[in-house]
């Protein structure tokens, strides 16, 4: 019986070598909204999406940080069982360092959300 390594995936051989970093996902989508039931398959990914965590960066792109691994394949199983029929859903894992170093071409960051992985603590 010949064994064969599995082919990991670059990401997931940098995982392995240096244990999991903080990652975040983002989720790019462009979905049609001609018919009342595209509206309605919008307005559910959408609600999906912010039920699962995610906040919005800006119109149909959505972040958020995962902690671990099963983290990432929890989100990712939530995000494609829940896809529309039509349009384009697209996934993006960066690291926390890739995330934070973003430029505002136009425009500045909100500050209005608290999304980094500092913890509150209250003596």
């Amino acid at each position: 019986m010949i064994m064969i390594p599995a082919v990991l995936s670059f990401t997931e051989q940098k995982r392995k070598m240096s244990g999991f970093r903080f990652m975040r996902m983002l989720v790019f989508f462009d979905l049609p909204t001609l018919t009342m039931e595209d509206k309605r398959n919008y307005r559910l990914f959408r609600k999906t999406l912010i039920k699962n965590g995610f906040i919005m960066l800006q119109e149909s792109v959505y972040c958020r940080m995962m902690t671990s691994p099963s983290m990432e394949k929890s989100l990712k199983k939530a995000v494609t069982d829940n896809k529309p029929p039509d349009g384009i859903v697209q996934l993006l894992l960066v690291t926390e360092k890739q995330f934070n170093n973003m430029e505002y071409v136009v425009g500045q960051y909100q500050g209005d959300v608290v999304d980094s992985e500092e913890r509150l603590i209250i003596l």
